[in-house]
């Protein structure tokens, strides 16, 4: 039932009748707990869902799918919350935070792992097995929606491709209530649509993700001062122009903030961060390098030999929720002209309000197009740009401002999309995918979410 502003409006005896089904933890508004459990790691992010449902087994999953759907409720999915999606409420919110098995399967040299599970939940148990997942820069980032989302890995990615191209196999509660298990012989239309359209089509409760033998890697990250941005920016091109695939680099332009939770060598500075990861040898990746070195000291230089499991020393992604947000371009090309808009960039970020303004290399495998490849529109980009902004709302909204301007200057080199993970709040579908892989997203949101159902916290895929 709804009340005068129509909003969503359930009886306790019906959200207990919920409850009773479920083995995790039902949040009424009112409730004590509500509060913590619709809290994701961008504390911008706004959201009032009606009921939260705290999975903890995939029977809850579909317990909560079947409740909404007979009630014609909005859902909507979170595991860590990292990224923003427009404010809403009225909708039943599903967490998937509690289900976080990994199981790994050493022979096959693939991983189980549940909804919640993040990153480090992945990687530790996996290198006990001599392998390693596609994963990504944080530790504490969700691996279903990270693959889901295309899965830009800067460790591995260049060398084995997208992650979602490395799904196995996927266990879905589709808005039917269904608990169904889809692979590329099960359901292959379905298999290929979650891998890029994630919760448009139901909620993810595991996946069985491909795993590669690697337990080491040369890299980390060099930070130089202000005065070198701009040639670090300049010798970022001639760095990667004829990379190996084993090598992956980025630069990321970081104002930190002179707050005593940053490192005192870094508080309150400006600096390049280049970081740097490579799968074959420590010569061939100095030998790879030499133009940066050439430019000096870093103020602080981890680049070496480092055990797998060390992979969050390279880009030092923050471990404490805070407000943000961010937005992308994907390049085609980085011509002179380009470059030159970049540094024109770096040097109004100086003293902006922009916190990091980041430029990555892809190519690769992430490239490469195999057989039933998932709906990922970056393989035809050469480079990602991507930014954010962090702090109160006056801060956010003038680096967003000042940040859009840097990405909209790009616009002559772009490909026009984004990739999807990083995709700002208010992009849409069109935005990520290319036209003929909505199209046909369209027709599978239609078979399997007619009502579209599944059109909170996610990039919707509208079925009309």
């Amino acid at each position: 039932m709804t009340d005068d502003q129509g909003r969503i409006v359930l009886g306790e005896d019906t959200v207990s009748e919920l409850a009773d089904r479920i083995e995790g933890s039902v949040f009424a508004p009112d409730d004590a707990g509500y509060v913590a459990a619709i809290a994701g790691f961008n504390l911008r992010s706004q959201q009032r869902p009606c009921l939260v449902v705290a999975a903890a087994t995939a029977a809850d999953v579909q317990a909560a799918v079947g409740f909404a759907a007979a009630r014609d409720i909005p859902v909507g999915v979170m595991a860590t919350g990292h990224q923003p999606f427009p404010a809403s409420d009225g909708f039943l919110l599903i967490t998937t935070g509690a289900m976080r098995t990994v199981q790994i399967d050493a022979e096959r040299a693939v991983a189980r792992v549940g909804a919640g599970a993040v990153w480090s939940d992945v990687v530790e148990p996996a290198q006990a097995a001599g392998l390693a997942p596609l994963n990504g820069s944080s530790p504490l980032v969700g691996v279903v929606g990270f693959t889901l989302g295309g899965g830009l890995s800067p460790f591995l990615g260049r060398s084995f491709g997208w992650a979602a191209d490395h799904v196995v196999a996927i266990e879905v509660v589709t808005p039917d209530g269904e608990l169904r298990r889809v692979s590329a012989q099960v359901e292959p239309e379905l298999f290929w649509g979650l891998r890029g359209g994630r919760s448009n089509f139901g909620v993810v409760t595991e996946l069985e993700i491909g795993l590669f033998p690697v337990t080491s890697f040369y890299g980390g990250g060099i930070f130089f001062p202000a005065e070198n941005v701009e040639a670090v920016l300049r010798a970022f091109p001639e760095v990667v122009r004829d990379a190996p695939d084993a090598f992956t680099c980025s630069v990321a332009l970081l104002n930190f903030p002179p707050v005593p939770e940053i490192p005192e060598l870094l508080r309150g500075r400006f600096l390049a961060h280049v970081r740097v990861t490579h799968l074959g040898s420590d010569e061939e990746a100095e030998k790879l390098i030499a133009p940066l070195r050439a430019i000096g000291e870093g103020v602080l230089d981890t680049v070496g030999r480092h055990p797998y499991g060390a992979f969050a020393l390279v880009h030092t992604d923050p471990a404490d929720p805070f407000p943000y947000e961010d937005q992308g371009t994907l390049l085609a090309e980085l011509p002179a002209e380009a470059l030159d808009s970049l540094v024109e960039s770096a040097r109004a970020a100086a003293d902006g309000p922009v916190t990091v303004l980041e430029i990555r290399h892809l190519g690769g495998a992430l490239s490469y197009r195999p057989a039933g490849a998932s709906p990922v529109a970056a393989r035809d980009a050469v480079f990602n740009v991507w930014g954010a902004t962090v702090g109160p709302p006056e801060v956010v909204d003038a680096g967003m401002a000042m940040l859009g301007g840097m990405i909209d200057r790009l616009s002559p080199w772009s490909t026009g999309l984004a990739y999807t993970n990083f995709a700002g709040r208010d992009d849409r579908a069109e935005n990520l995918f290319t036209a003929g892989d909505l199209e046909r997203l369209r027709v599978l949101k239609r078979h399997y979410d007619p009502r579209n159902l599944f059109r909170v916290n996610n990039h919707n895929v509208a079925p009309e």
